[in-house]
Formats: structure tokens, sequence, C-alpha cells
């Protein structure tokens, strides 16, 4: 009973993080362009996220190393709070994109402390239940941060205290556990030439992916906004392609577990492709029409990066799988971070619609290079593959989330923390707390 009670204050902690995180995404890009920032100014915005989520789940692990896990995470929340708060006091561009950097910064490393901890309580026998838990109330809690804009509005102070709330209330189910400290975090494993050795085309969707849903997620409010949406507009927008995404894995994974998973990657980056052909040629402008391409984009864009790990990890041998996620996360880091900014500066050059020249270009790029692939080797068979597995938004995918994963079991021992004693001072900390629960003290 005590270990589920840990796994829940866990989830409700993630669950905070990614209620503040999706708040915030949605609600810099409609207000900065209510405050007359330029386009290129926005894309950089979500370039500074992605460059600060990537830059913090590569050193994150080195702070949580010399000072442990509830006084980093504790440092993490309250400098995310002030860069939420902060960007309400400093209304200006340049100091939109610095604080969304170190935001993104402070995210990954939040978020990698809660997986942590979650890897840590999890059993192996519940390991992949866990995951899926966790994976659902992560999309859920963002996509609800999203629907929150449309009551809070955009104007004024109301959601950025808000997200600062929800951010800061992030440590307390952290802050108050009495369990040990977990063992030290995963470092990134990267093998980018492994991943392209072993499965070419689940590293270009990783790029692909970066690429459209970077400048997707940063600039659709954007174009939602040029076309007259207002901000419950633009949350129902958002939520509608946040939730058909959700659902789509489901189904799209299970049956890429019994055929090839190239074909249900070119069907779904291919249909991505198509629907944002169709919204640059009608641009549809405030309607029904606008809802339902968004709701299609999302439905057939959501799913594709987790299919594209499942096949990676069809052809990794043993012990791979941290290194092959490892190279994906970073090259779908780089696309996230480049999304955008080229997003923007083609959306200046041409019009708003030109965002959706962007996601189809990559989306339509991914699906010829799946169907040529499938032309020089065979997919392996149903039963050599292990079963797919949904994962959350590709904003959220950290290291430790590979470690979550119960795929990376086959790692073990090289998938696991990294293999470094705890600091002496924490290692005391444990100790003096399982005195405490022993009645010894």
């Amino acid at each position: 009973m005590a270990s589920v009670i840990k796994i829940y204050a866990l989830f409700l902690g993630s669950a905070l993080l990614m209620f503040g995180g999706g708040l915030q995404g949605l609600l810099l890009s409609v207000r900065g362009a209510e405050e007359g920032f330029s386009l290129l100014s926005l894309g950089l915005i979500g370039t500074g996220w992605s460059a600060g989520f990537v830059a913090g789940s590569i050193t994150v692990p080195i702070v949580v190393r010399k000072v442990g896990h509830i006084r980093a995470f504790s440092v993490m929340a309250a400098i995310g709070t002030v860069t939420i708060l902060l960007n309400l006091l400093l209304i200006n561009d340049v100091s939109w994109i610095l604080l969304r950097a170190l935001s993104g910064f402070c995210f990954a490393g939040a978020a990698m402390i809660v997986e942590s901890w979650l890897n840590e309580v999890a059993e192996n026998k519940s390991r992949g239940t866990i995951f899926s838990i966790y994976v659902t109330i992560n999309m859920a809690a963002s996509t609800l941060g999203q629907i929150s804009m449309s009551i809070t509005g955009t104007a004024g102070y109301v959601p950025f205290v808000l997200g600062a709330i929800s951010f800061i209330c992030a440590v307390l189910p952290t802050a108050m556990t009495s369990s040990p400290q977990p063992r030290p975090l995963s470092s990134a494993k990267i093998d980018v030439g492994l991943l392209y050795r072993t499965s070419p085309v689940a590293a270009i969707a990783a790029f692909s992916v970066g690429m459209a849903n970077g400048a997707f997620g940063t600039l659709a409010p954007v174009y939602g906004h040029e076309q007259g949406l207002d901000a419950g507009g633009i949350s129902l927008l958002f939520a509608l392609a946040a939730i058909l995404g959700a659902v789509a894995q489901i189904p799209f994974g299970r049956l890429s577990d019994h055929i090839d998973r190239r074909l249900v990657l070119i069907g779904l980056s291919g249909f991505a492709a198509v629907v944002g052909a169709l919204t640059v040629l009608i641009n549809p402008g405030a309607n029904w029409m606008m809802f339902v391409l968004f709701a299609a984009y999302g439905f057939a864009a959501n799913p594709i990066y987790a299919v594209a790990v499942a096949h990676a990890n069809d052809f990794a041998k043993d012990g791979d799988f941290a290194k092959i996620a490892g190279g994906m996360l970073l090259i779908l880091g780089i696309g996230l971070a480049i999304g955008p900014a080229l997003a923007s500066i083609i959306m200046g050059a041409w019009s708003p619609v030109g965002l959706f020249i962007v996601t189809s270009s990559f989306h339509g790029a991914l699906a010829i290079t799946a169907f040529l692939r499938m032309r020089l080797r065979k997919s392996k068979d149903a039963s050599e593959r292990a079963p797919f597995q949904p994962m959350g938004g590709d904003r959220q995918v950290t290291p430790e989330t590979i470690v979550l994963d119960p795929r990376a079991d086959s790692d073990s021992p090289e998938m696991g923390h990294a293999e470094e004693p705890v600091p002496e001072e924490l290692a005391m900390q444990n100790e003096d707390r399982r005195d405490v629960q022993d009645g010894t003290i």
C-alpha cells in the first residue's frame, strides 16, 4: 500500500508539471503574437525551449549527483516558477527567448527527477503498467493545461500565476516523500551512428517529427491567432489535436505489432503530409474546417515518434535500446530546435499558412524514405518484436523516460542508472530516514 501511495504521489507531481508546461507553452505563443512579437522571435521562443530541454537532459544528472534529488528538484521547480513570473514582468522578445530556454532546462530536470523516483519504486512486473499510466497522465495533464487558457484568457496576470502555482506545487509530492534517495539519474547514452546503422528510417523519423512538431507546437497557436481565433478557440484546436493524437497511439501501435511498422509510418506521415497540404491550399480561416484539419493533423502526427522508436527497437541488439533511444532523443531535440525557427522564416516570407508547408514537407519526406527502405530491407517477424509502447508528447521524453520504458529491461545492467555511488551526505540522509521509519531514532 505504501508503494502505491508513493507512485500516485509521483504521478500527481508529474501531472502538475505537465499542466503548467502545457499552459505556458500555448500561452507564450499567443500572448507573444498579441504583443506584436515578430514571427522570427516567436519561432526562437520555441527554439529556446527545445535547446534548454536538451541541455537539461544532459547536465541535470550531474547536478543531482552532487546535491541529491530533493534539493535538485526544488531548485528546478523554483527557477522554473521564477521564469514563468518573469515572463509577466519582462514582456519583450529577447527576454522571453532566454527565459523560455531556462524554463526548458528546468522542466527537463524536474521531469527526469520524477521519472527517476518512479523507476526506483516500479517493479519489473508492473513497469509496463506504470509506464502506460504515466504517459496517459502526462498527456491528459498537458492537454488540461492548454484547455485552461480558454478560462484564464491570455491578458493580465492570471494565466502566468496559474502556471507558476502549478509548477511550484509539483515539488510537494517529492519534497514530502519518506522514500530513500533514488540512485543517480541516468546520463543520456547517445550513439547516433549506431542508430543510423540499426534503422535509418527511425533516425530520419526522429528528425522529421522534431522539425514538423516543433514548428507546429510553437507556431500553430500563432496561425490560429492570425486567423482570428480567440484564446478559447486556440485552446480547443490544441485539445482536439492532442486528444485524438493520444487516442490514435494505441490502435496504430498495436497494428504496427502485426505488420511492417514502416507501412504504419508511411500511412501516418503520408496522411499528415496531405493534411498539411490541404491546409495550405484551403487556408480555411476561423471556421469548422480549421478544427477538422487540426484534429486530423494531431491524429496522424502524434503516434509517429512512438512507432519509429518501436521500429528501431525491432532491429536493436540486446543492450542497445538505451543508446538507440538516446540517439533518437538527440536528433528529435535538434529538429525541435530548428523547426520553429525555420517555419517562422517561411511564414514571414509567405504567409502564416507557410507553417504547414514545413510540416507537410518533412512528413512527406519521411513517408518517401520509409517506402524506399522497405525495398532494401525486410521487416522483422512479428514474433521477434517487442510490443509497442505508447509514449508522451515529443517534448516530454527524457533519458529517464527511456529507463522507465519496460523495453529497457533487456539492457540491464548497462541501461540502469549510472553505476556511481550516492554521495556520502545523501547516503547518511537515507540511513537516517530508514532509522526513523524503523523506530530506532
